[in-house]
């Protein structure tokens, strides 16, 4: 990928993180305000898209959930096609450090959660919370330390999130999916068999896969298989290559979605998902096994999962250091991956979706918590990296 084009999207992510932040802390203004009872109507308000005899009513919280979050998967399911084609995951040299330091990032902190939640058939389904990264958020703090953070360390966090996504996508498929309907699971392969079509014929206008990915996307969400799922299998069938003298369809379609998405959906996301009420809080709320599990999960099991399986990759062989990448960075880096918000709000909106409104809170209270520790530690273990590195050089001069 071209130095200019990376320098263009960790700049889009950046700022994309940073408006995150205050959608995020204007939802928790709200929830602990005499409007909170506003913002839960808000979220609470019905809404209905009827044809025929097909219906869907969910309220607009899931409609947020399921439907603008398909829009997410679907932009993350057209970069990790780019990226493993011709993007820094085409190269092997480049793809095994990330891809060990993304399967530490999500194992660790796994078992940190289940140590303290493995005797509770409830709260067990939260297990993959702490296993998420917030690339958005993660770049955004990076921008705010400053422009002498090397961009091989932001390569290496986008490349490391690229792969907690896939990991993401592959845990919600199999862990979190309700009961199958077998007459909807027909309607996605007759689909699916359609776009295939497209995709073999060198059809390169894009409107027939969207048209066909809005009936694949009610499909799946018919089916029991998460709705959001949708959006990841339509990218993989987006054609890479134009026709001679076309653009990209799958560039064009990223190009024009990552603005919306950086700056539109996922802000939505973080406002209507981010709104805890911390009236009555006290130690015993914090230390529950589930933010507990959480918050030690993003804090500690991220930073132990994805340092200590790059720290041994590299040992061993396997894998080098990014150029102008030290230990400290690399450790920073780690720091910050435990920053889930995004990914791990949605995730624990599919864990506990059917369970009581404790739980969901107790996961919210966790992954708030655990993301500003993270957050917080990365940016000063980074800055101090990066300080001590410009006295050096300061000094040679």
């Amino acid at each position: 990928m071209p130095i200019k084009a990376i320098q263009d999207f960790l700049k889009l992510e950046a700022a994309s993180g940073i408006i995150l932040m205050f959608a995020a802390i204007a939802a928790m203004i709200l929830a602990n305000s005499p409007l909170s009872p506003w913002y839960d109507l808000l979220l609470d308000v019905p809404v209905v898209v009827a044809v025929g005899s097909l219906e869907i009513a969910k309220p607009l919280l899931l409609w947020i959930n399921d439907g603008l979050m398909a829009l997410f998967f679907f932009l993350v399911g057209l970069e990790l096609k780019r990226e493993f084609i011709e993007g820094d995951l085409s190269q092997p040299g480049q793809v095994t450090l990330p891809a060990i330091g993304a399967v530490g990032g999500m194992l660790v902190p796994a078992l940190c959660y289940v140590a303290f939640n493995y005797d509770d058939a409830d709260a067990i389904n939260g297990w993959a919370i702490p296993t998420a990264t917030d690339i958005a958020f993660a770049l955004g703090i990076l921008s705010v330390i400053g422009s002498k953070v090397p961009l091989q360390l932001k390569v290496f966090l986008t490349s490391l999130a690229i792969f907690d996504d896939l990991g993401a996508i592959i845990i919600i498929a199999i862990f979190y999916t309700d009961q199958l309907s077998v007459m909807s699971l027909v309607v996605s392969a007759v689909v699916f068999t359609i776009l295939f079509t497209l995709n073999k014929k060198g059809v390169t206008n894009t409107s027939p896969y969207i048209f066909w990915g809005v009936v694949l996307w009610i499909a799946v969400l018919k089916s029991g298989v998460h709705a959001t799922l949708a959006g990841v299998a339509l990218a993989f069938f987006i054609p890479m290559k134009g026709k001679e003298g076309e653009v990209s369809p799958l560039k064009s379609l990223e190009h024009n979605l990552h603005t919306m998405v950086a700056f539109i959906i996922l802000p939505i996301f973080a406002f209507a998902n981010a709104g805890i009420s911390f009236a009555g809080i006290g130690v015993a709320d914090v230390v529950s096994p589930v933010p507990l599990g959480i918050i030690l999960g993003l804090v500690v099991g991220k930073q132990i999962g994805v340092f200590g399986f790059c720290f041994i990759a590299i040992k061993l062989g396997f894998a080098k250091l990014p150029t102008n990448v030290n230990w400290q960075l690399l450790y920073g880096v780690a720091l910050l991956c435990g920053v889930g918000f995004t990914m791990s709000l949605f995730i624990g909106s599919l864990a506990f979706e059917q369970g009581t409104g404790n739980l969901i809170f107790q996961d919210r209270l966790g992954i708030v918590i655990g993301s500003l520790i993270s957050g917080v530690l990365g940016y000063f273990v980074i800055k101090s990296a990066v300080d001590k590195q410009s006295r050096i050089e300061m000094e040679k001069e």
